[in-house]
């Protein structure tokens, strides 16, 4: 058993029946009243995101588990597949345990959460920032820069991000996976 001290960002809580990842957090201490500990977490089964609040000291069952470095593989249509770095065995993933599955390439090292005590996967972190190339995007208006403009832009994995209006096509971008924003480009 843990308490809302041990709150940190990814530790995993069995919560109202189910096991949450916690995925933001902020101890807050009123000038009135006890302190508390404001949450978002994720439900790794379905991947609904909820906020909940802790009283401070609450006692909260944490969930032991292991991380391990996989390979994505491909994408079927209805399931992810994975291989383990290490022994080479493969695992298939839902898109609800997956943070941001729209972002992910083929051959990308990601880390898996495991739950310790049946072996089985409860979610997949991506690594802070992909780079991905541009597939298509409009050509930037000349002269339009007076401001921060950004253009939507399609990169190799289909997902469409706002980049600004110098980037153009075949041009790689670093994008943060968190936000699934521009970071910046690439230079080869």
């Amino acid at each position: 058993m843990a308490s809302t001290s041990d709150i940190r960002n990814g530790l995993c809580i069995r919560y109202n029946h189910d096991i949450y990842k916690i995925i933001e957090f902020l101890h807050v201490k009123p000038g009135k009243g006890p302190a508390f500990v404001r949450t978002k977490l994720k439900s790794v089964t379905t991947g609904k995101v909820i906020d909940n609040t802790f009283s401070a000291g609450h006692k909260i069952e944490d969930v032991r588990v292991e991380t391990h470095k996989f390979q994505f593989l491909y994408h079927d249509g209805e399931f992810f597949h994975f291989m383990n770095t290490e022994d080479y065995t493969q695992i298939r993933l839902l898109e609800a345990a997956l943070d941001s599955p729209e972002l992910m390439k083929e051959g990308e090292i990601v880390t898996v959460i495991i739950n310790t005590e049946d072996n089985l996967p409860l979610s997949v972190e991506m690594p802070a920032s992909v780079v991905l190339e541009v597939t298509a995007t409009e050509p930037g208006v000349k002269g339009n820069t007076a401001t921060n403009a950004t253009k939507p832009a399609t990169v190799e994995t289909g997902a469409t991000v706002n980049v600004p209006l110098f980037i153009n096509e075949g041009d790689k971008i670093r994008v943060e996976t968190e936000k699934g924003s521009y970071k910046e480009r690439i230079k080869e």
